[in-house]
């Protein structure tokens, strides 16, 4: 997965990508908030059902 500091400074452009590829996503699920990135993986998994190695790949590949 991008580091994190990449991943917060690109977050707006990914999330947006995430919101188009899963139009089930909510703002709500895409909310990255500081320190809590790992609760955020995890709603997205439990939405989209994947593992956490798909949604590290899925986002490094947008």
């Amino acid at each position: 997965m991008k580091n994190l500091t990449e991943l917060k400074g690109h977050w707006h452009e990914t999330k947006g990508k995430l919101k188009q590829k899963f139009a089930i996503l909510t703002d709500n699920d895409v909310k990255l908030e500081e320190g809590k990135q790992e609760e955020m993986l995890g709603r997205l998994q439990t939405v989209l059902g994947k593992t956490k190695e798909e949604m590290h790949q899925i986002i490094n590949e947008l």
